[in-house]
Formats: C-alpha cells, sequence, structure tokens
C-alpha cells in the first residue's frame, strides 16, 4: 500500500488530477468536471459509483470491498469566489481576474482521499481483507451544504468510522469539540414599487427593510454571547436609484455553539420580522440553505490517526519549496522560515470555545467517531479563503503534501478495517459520547440544496478559465 503511493509515478499521477481540479476551481454545487475525474478515477479502479445523490448532482460515493466493517473517507472539491491566483507566484496575480480559486486546498483534498481508497483497494485485494471503503463525494463544502443532507438521505447508514482530511501547513490532528455551528439564511423581502422622486410615499422599500434589519442585527451584537459570529451580504438590492425597490435579499451565516445556535438565530429571525413591518413591506421568504453542527472529533480515533501521522512524517521539502515559503511568506508580512519540518501531534479541545470558523463534516461527526487529518502542503502564514493559499495549490509543495495525507489515511483504515479491537474502542468511547450528544439535524425539513446559487456566476467565468485546464483534458 505504501510501497504503491510512494512510486513517483503514481505521486505524479494524483498530483496532476489535484493541478487540473485546482485549474477547474468550480464552485459549490457547480463541480461538474472536478467530481467526474474523481469519480472516473475511482470507477477505473474497480469502485462502484453512485452518482447525484442527496439532491446534488455532483454528490457522489464511491464503494469497494463487501461486508464489515464499513469505513468512510470525505471528499471535498469546491472552490471559493473571486480569489483566482497563478500557482506558485508569491504576489497577487489572478489567473482570471474576479473568477473562483481553490483557497481551501479542497483540490487537494479530494485527491488525497482517493488516492487513499485506492491503496486501501490495492491492500483488500492483495491481502484478502475484509471490509469495505466508501469515498464520500462532498460538494459545496465552502458554502457549508452537503453533509446534512447526504446524513438526512441516510448515506452514511452503516458506516463504522470516517475519516477526514483537510490541506494545511502543518500534520496533525485533534479531538474534542471544534469549529462553530452554523445557519446559513436568506432573508427575501417584498415590497412596492414607485417613482424614487416622483411619489416615493407610494412605495414600499424591500432594500429599506434589509437595511433595517441589518441596524437591528448589529445592535443585537452587544446582547449575543462572545462565541457568536454573524456576517452576511446583500445579492439583491433593486435594480436602479429612480426606483422604489420592491424585492430585496440578505444572506447571513449565524454561527455559534451547538446549544447557542437556535436561540440566535430565532432573535435575527425577530429582527426580519421586525424590519418587514417597520417598513410595511413583507417577509417573503426565509430560506435556510444550511444548517450544521460543531465538529466532535473522537480521541481515540485521532490518537489511532496521530501515530500514522508519526510513522510517515513530514515530507523532505526541496530548497526550491522552501524558497517559495519564504518569498510568499515575504510577501504576507511573515516570519521567513520556509516550510514546516516536524508533525504537530494531537490538538487537544479548547479550555474556553470562543467561535470561530465551520465545516459541515460535523453533523457526520454525530454520525459516526470521525478524524481528521490535516496535512502539508500550504506555506505556514498563507491566509485561508485568500489568494496566498490559492497559490500553494499547485505543483510539487501540493504534491507531497497530498500524498503524504493519503498515506496516513490509508493507514488509518487499513487499521480499522484489520483490529477489531482498536475499531470496538473507538465505536465504544462514540455510542456513550452520544449518550449525552445526541443527534438532531439543525435543517428544516423542506431545506433543499441550493443548486442555484453558484450557476450564474460560474457560467460567467468558466468559458474563460478553460484556457487554463490541463491539456489533455
Amino acid at each position: 500500500m505504501l510501497d504503491w503511493l510512494s512510486k513517483p509515478e503514481v505521486m505524479e499521477r494524483f498530483g496532476r488530477i489535484s493541478d487540473a481540479i485546482w485549474s477547474y476551481a468550480e464552485l459549490g454545487l457547480q463541480e461538474h468536471k472536478s467530481s467526474a475525474l474523481l469519480t472516473r478515477t475511482l470507477e477505473d479502479e474497480g469502485f462502484s459509483a453512485e452518482r447525484g445523490l442527496a439532491g446534488m448532482p455532483t454528490c457522489f460515493v464511491a464503494s469497494y470491498g463487501s461486508g464489515k466493517p464499513v469505513i468512510g473517507i470525505l471528499a471535498e472539491y469546491d472552490a471559493l469566489p473571486t480569489i483566482s491566483q497563478k500557482g506558485r507566484v508569491a504576489e497577487q496575480q489572478p489567473l482570471v481576474a474576479g473568477a473562483p480559486g481553490h483557497g481551501c486546498g479542497h483540490n487537494l483534498m479530494g485527491t488525497a482521499a482517493a488516492a487513499a481508497a485506492i491503496a486501501i483497494k490495492h491492500a483488500i485485494d492483495k491481502h484478502g481483507i475484509q471490509g469495505t471503503v466508501k469515498v464520500f463525494g462532498s460538494p459545496g463544502e465552502e458554502m457549508l451544504v452537503s453533509r446534512p443532507y447526504m446524513v438526512r438521505a441516510g448515506l452514511f447508514d452503516g458506516v463504522d468510522a470516517v475519516i477526514n482530511n483537510h490541506a494545511s501547513s502543518g500534520f496533525n490532528t485533534g479531538y474534542g469539540i471544534r469549529g462553530s455551528a452554523l445557519y446559513s439564511v436568506i432573508f427575501t423581502f417584498e415590497g412596492k414599487t414607485a417613482h424614487s422622486a416622483g411619489s416615493p410615499w407610494s412605495g414600499r422599500s424591500a432594500l429599506d427593510a434589509v437595511e433595517i434589519m441589518n441596524v437591528s442585527t448589529n445592535y443585537l451584537r452587544e446582547h449575543l454571547n462572545f462565541t457568536h459570529r454573524m456576517h452576511y451580504v446583500i445579492p439583491e438590492g433593486g435594480e436602479a436609484p429612480n426606483v422604489v425597490p420592491d424585492r430585496a435579499s440578505v444572506w447571513y451565516f449565524l454561527r455559534n455553539s451547538d446549544a447557542r445556535l437556535k436561540p440566535m438565530y430565532e432573535r435575527v429571525l425577530n429582527c426580519a420580522k421586525g424590519a418587514a413591518m417597520a417598513t410595511g413591506t413583507k417577509l417573503a421568504e426565509v430560506r435556510v440553505i444550511a444548517a450544521i453542527h460543531q465538529s466532535h472529533h473522537n480521541k481515540t480515533l485521532a490518537e489511532l490517526v496521530n501515530r500514522n501521522i508519526e510513522l510517515i512524517g513530514m515530507p523532505e521539502w526541496t530548497e526550491d519549496e522552501h524558497e517559495f515559503a519564504r518569498a510568499l511568506q515575504r510577501q504576507m508580512g511573515r516570519e521567513e522560515k520556509g516550510m514546516p519540518a516536524k508533525t504537530g501531534g494531537i490538538d487537544k479541545p479548547e479550555a474556553v470555545f470562543t467561535g470561530g470558523a465551520s465545516s459541515d463534516h460535523g453533523d457526520v461527526t454525530l454520525i459516526a467517531p470521525t478524524a481528521t487529518i490535516r496535512f502539508p502542503g500550504n506555506v505556514p502564514g498563507a491566509r485561508g479563503h485568500h489568494w496566498s493559499t490559492v497559490a500553494c495549490g499547485l505543483g510539487s509543495t501540493a504534491w507531497k503534501g497530498l500524498n503524504a495525507g493519503a498515506k496516513v489515511t490509508a493507514m488509518s483504515a487499513i487499521d480499522l478495517l484489520i483490529k477489531p479491537e482498536a475499531l470496538k474502542k473507538i465505536r465504544k468511547e462514540f455510542e456513550d459520547y452520544l449518550k449525552t450528544h445526541p443527534y438532531e439535524s439543525f435543517l428544516p425539513a423542506d431545506a433543499k440544496p441550493p443548486l442555484d446559487i453558484n450557476e450564474k456566476r460560474m457560467n460567467q467565468y468558466r468559458h474563460l478559465m478553460e484556457a487554463f485546464y490541463p491539456e489533455q483534458d
């Protein structure tokens, strides 16, 4: 298994797959080429794949093996808007101005998951190992969308343990509660149009409702626990200043702990209702895009993963790779220390939760015991959701990092397949934890994946980005 992943031609093969997905840079739920490439790669190795699952055309599950235990591997492959950047260029230079870019390393993560699964397949075949490996192709993670819908569709039923991965500048794992739970909600107001100068008194501005709602929520911040995060954009605010807007919307991300999220959402909803009342408009739609839990990582599984991180160790970086890192660090105003030299061990739970970023794999952690491998490749000092991370995601440094992550993922999954006592201990911790943390989806029953949100923007840039797709594509 490790011999196969260590072959130069294998590292190059999956490096080029990652580079291709980097060039596609497809936004959430528009990852048609990225999803197809990963699915085809797995099918070519004998995996059976189901596509278009949980109401999402770019969602897939690819399986190999038979019977129990069933080990899941999570794969992500969506990009972020507006942060296009040339690869391995240590200053801001967009590849296509305004276009999407992989500012969170998802091109590496989906590829590492596929490479690991294929390595596990080789081990199953060679040694006659009993069990099943499943790759869960999860679109739209940057919108925090896919996993709640995948859980609701029953895709994780019967899975015994799950290994997640994430691109990083270090090489480590962790356990306990991490990240923020989140509601992603679009509030849409309807008013009445009028001539803004001739008879504004006869109109009712939906944009006024949006602005009053935002004023209300900004005053609300003072009275929310310090664990909260709240941010918004206005995707729809009218067509012209001389026409009173009869339709406007505002898109909120509301973040907090699992326990505080729902009460926070209710207070924000009241701000929307009050804004409608104050402006004489109608709160026409409250569209919940996604609703996710914090991540609850399993300690015993994290310890197993960490042993394999220590066995694999940090990749050996060339002087050219260190020099690119130092150049980027210089550009970012960070210490010019190059690529990391040592693995990072296990992150322990925070003594006090203060809030932060989110991941929709949080729901999976309450369905099956889960640990996350954070593998290297990014330059220390690069910022997430920023052109600097896009610059890191292409080429040799990224290839080495994803290969190291794939090795640890494969080794950990094999441990779970061939060591029943280890899996039993992991499952015992998980089942005991669920007694005090039972899973209840935050997702409303009528919520549907937002297939429309990124379609227009992706179509705007895709034809311009095609010039930078790999030649063989």
